[in-house]
């Protein structure tokens, strides 16, 4: 009961909202990429500075946790939750960089559909993270949780189709590790995506 009485910390929620814009507005970067893979270098650096003041957010949420009493929600979800969407803009600079260090001046078809779908998971982790400040909207929550599960499996299943035309068309060698490793990179986006999504069900289960 003394716990309920406490004041409670809402900069959390402004703090995981700025994070989650950086994520979209990576995302888009990326995309934008991948459509005019010409402006790499201009795309690589967009990215790393989005990467860098989400890193900023990830700090002051971080150094928050450390100097609040009363938390609005578990402080190991907390740190959970900004690790893991901290990840999702990791991998996305991991990608520029790559290409930017393979000197990839093309891309697939299904880099770019890659692309795409990390930016849809990327706006419903958004939407997903906006409404962690009302849990009564929960069902909504869950149903934008499910998407983003979805999105994953059709990423899933994109990259291994990518992956089996490029082994058996491609004929340079270096170029399929190249597009091999983009590819698992994109994927692996998705995948940070549904981790996020996954402790955000967790949140609303326990909180609801």
């Amino acid at each position: 009961m003394f716990q309920r009485l406490m004041p409670r910390e809402g900069r959390f929620f402004s703090y995981f909202d700025e994070h989650a814009e950086q994520i979209v507005l990576g995302a888009e970067q990326l995309t934008a990429l991948m459509r005019s893979v010409g402006e790499l270098e201009e795309r690589k650096r967009n990215i790393e500075n989005i990467e860098h003041r989400a890193d900023k957010v990830t700090q002051q949420t971080m150094q928050l946790l450390h100097h609040t009493f009363i938390t609005p929600m578990d402080r190991d979800d907390i740190h959970q939750l900004i690790t893991r969407m901290d990840d999702i803009l990791d991998l996305m600079e991991d990608v520029s960089q790559c290409m930017f260090l393979y000197d990839i001046r093309e891309v697939t078809d299904a880099a770019v559909e890659l692309a795409d779908l990390c930016l849809t998971s990327a706006q419903k982790v958004k939407a997903a993270v906006s409404e962690l400040n009302n849990l009564k909207n929960s069902k909504h929550i869950l149903e934008l949780c499910s998407e983003i599960d979805r999105l994953e499996g059709d990423s899933d299943r994109v990259m291994r189709s990518a992956m089996a035309k490029l082994f058996r068309e491609e004929t340079d060698a270096m170029q399929v590790l190249k597009m091999k490793e983009i590819y698992q990179l994109l994927e692996s986006v998705t995948d940070r995506c549904q981790d996020v999504a996954n402790i955000i069900e967790g949140i609303v289960i326990e909180n609801a």
